[in-house]
């Protein structure tokens, strides 16, 4: 499994700009803090990729600062060597999913980007809890997205994604 030292020299040499890799290290504070909680209560979570998928997330805005970061993200991770269970949060993170459907009318490739795997869900989670490097809660990202006239039914999919994620760490 790629280590924190390597994914942060990753992030860098990639281009990362610093406050990309600021926000990379607190999502992977906050999905590790949630991961120890939810392996408290019983989950078989392996810690070691959710620090490493929550490290590498946002990887691809070395490329981008639009939605496609994550597509940019997970080629640059894959051509890189990075573990396959890695380089699908990098590319599963972004909101709390998005379907075939939506892709291919937000111009990515036509796929399905749903967090499946628990460390999946964790980091979509944990991301959607981190503006720039400040923690926020969930109440503050939804009002963010209604203000940005995000879909209903995507502001409805980070709420679900959040219970759920926050059900499992109790």
């Amino acid at each position: 499994m790629i280590t924190r030292t390597q994914a942060i020299r990753l992030l860098e040499e990639a281009g990362c700009a610093p406050n990309v890799i600021k926000h990379c290290k607190e999502v992977a504070s906050l999905a590790v803090e949630i991961s120890v909680k939810a392996k408290a209560a019983g989950n078989d979570v392996n810690l070691e990729l959710v620090e490493a998928g929550a490290l590498l997330h946002d990887v691809g805005r070395c490329r981008t600062h639009g939605i496609s970061h994550a597509v940019e993200g997970f080629r640059l991770a894959q051509s890189k060597g990075v573990e396959p269970e890695v380089v699908e949060i990098i590319k599963r993170h972004i909101g709390a999913g998005v379907s075939k459907e939506e892709a291919k009318e937000l111009g990515l490739p036509e796929d399905d980007y749903f967090p499946r795997s628990l460390e999946e869900k964790i980091v979509a989670h944990a991301d959607n809890l981190i503006k720039g490097t400040k923690r926020i809660t969930i109440n503050e990202r939804l009002e963010l997205m209604s203000k940005k006239n995000i879909p209903e039914y995507t502001v409805q999919r980070v709420k679900k994604l959040a219970e759920e994620v926050e059900r499992i760490s109790r």
